[in-house]
C-alpha cells in the first residue's frame, strides 16, 4: 500500500505570508498606465470584430494606439510628451 503525502511547498505556496512586497506593488503601480492604455486599445479592436469599421472606429483605434505608445514611452523614462 502506498501512502499519499502532500508536498509542503505546494500547499504553502499561496499562504497568507506570501503577499507581494512593497517593491512589487510599486512596480505594478508604475506599469498601470501602460496596462490601462493597452486595455483601451484592445477594447477598440474588439468592438470592430463583428462589423465593418467606420471612420469613427478608425479614429478610436488611432487614438488608443497613440495613448498606448505614449504610456509606454513615459514609463521607459524617455520623457516623450503625451499625445491624446
Amino acid at each position: 500500500m502506498e501512502h499519499i503525502v502532500t508536498v509542503q511547498d505546494a500547499v504553502t505556496a499561496f499562504a497568507d505570508f506570501m503577499e507581494p512586497t512593497a517593491a512589487e506593488l510599486d512596480a505594478i503601480e508604475r506599469e498601470m498606465p501602460v496596462i490601462l492604455a493597452d486595455v483601451d486599445l484592445l477594447d477598440a479592436h474588439i468592438t470592430m470584430l463583428d462589423r465593418t469599421p467606420t471612420e469613427l472606429d478608425n479614429r478610436r483605434i488611432r487614438r488608443a494606439r497613440r495613448r498606448a505608445l505614449a504610456a509606454l514611452l513615459n514609463q521607459s523614462g524617455t520623457g516623450a510628451p503625451v499625445v491624446a
